[in-house]
């Protein structure tokens, strides 16, 4: 499906692609944004005993990007629907992220989970780990990615890759896991500017269990001078989140869908504001 949005007029933006706790100068970055890091960075060794420790926020004056001056996030049962579709991504050489089941042998993610952080390359596909509602160490099933494909366009890099709105990959499992009711659709229908919606994942501060912003709003579709589509936001999420799934009522009422993966967040700490790729444009070309 081919969205028609305004294109953007590119500008410059003083934005940075964050690997962990560094943050790297952009040879070429996303407009008002920056890359969420594959490699959400622990706060520990996680066990039961830890799990309040998992809730604790930033420390006043070291607020990390896209939290806002004050985080509305909260920690959600990861058995519990919408919830339940999501689970952590993990790769062998360290990277976090988040993913969601969008069929029994499929997960939708962000691409740039998908890159190793020193050589700057994609990992192989049987490197890659999804475990189905993740929370302190335990999950509700666990399989290795075969394959993937990622968005037509998108570059791997260390300092650089891109472009966002092309940031998206959906992985290929080894087996089916999860009943009917993990699946989540995806919402190919145009937002509508305004709408609620809820974002929540594995994020760095909260790396072992799933914090959300439950009461968020889209913005606006923008094309990007590259012709890729995004989404603004206005949920609270850090490194981590990457590949989240953006929640939203069916058009029926019946139940939740993803209507874009989370991708960006502004480099602003003091604002809780994001980009996502709409679900219109995943598997398709721009």
């Amino acid at each position: 499906m081919r969205l028609s949005v305004p294109r953007a007029e590119p500008r410059p933006y003083r934005s940075c692609f964050h690997r962990g706790t560094r943050c790297i100068a952009p040879t070429t970055a996303p407009a008002a944004a920056l890359l969420f890091a594959a490699l959400a960075v622990a706060a520990g060794t996680a066990s039961a005993q830890s799990g309040q420790d998992e809730l604790r926020r930033a420390p006043r004056g070291n607020l990390l990007p896209g939290i806002g001056a004050t985080d509305p996030r909260q920690r959600v049962d990861p058995t519990a629907e919408p919830w339940r579709s999501l689970g952590r991504v993990q790769t062998e050489v360290g990277g976090r992220c988040t993913g969601t089941l969008v069929d029994s042998r499929t997960v939708l993610t962000a691409a740039h989970c998908l890159v190793a952080s020193r050589s700057g390359q994609f990992v192989q596909a049987r490197s890659v780990h999804f475990l189905l509602g993740y929370n302190l160490g335990q999950y509700t099933g666990h399989a290795r990615v075969v394959s993937y494909t990622v968005g037509p366009g998108f570059t791997p890099g260390v300092a650089a890759m891109g472009p966002a709105g092309a940031d998206w990959a959906l992985l290929t499992l080894e087996r089916p896991i999860g009943a009917p009711g993990h699946i989540l659709p995806l919402l190919r229908g145009t937002p509508q500017p305004g709408s609620p919606v809820m974002l929540g994942g594995y994020q760095q501060d909260r790396p072992e269990t799933l914090s959300a912003d439950t009461g968020c709003r889209l913005g606006s579709l923008t094309r990007r001078p590259s012709g890729h589509v995004l989404l603004a936001h206005d949920c609270a999420a850090t490194r981590g989140a990457s590949g989240a799934p953006m929640l939203a009522r069916r058009p029926d009422g019946s139940g939740w869908g993803v209507v874009g993966v989370a991708v960006s967040t502004i480099a602003d700490a003091t604002v809780a504001s994001g980009h996502a790729v709409p679900a219109a444009a995943i598997g398709a070309n721009p």
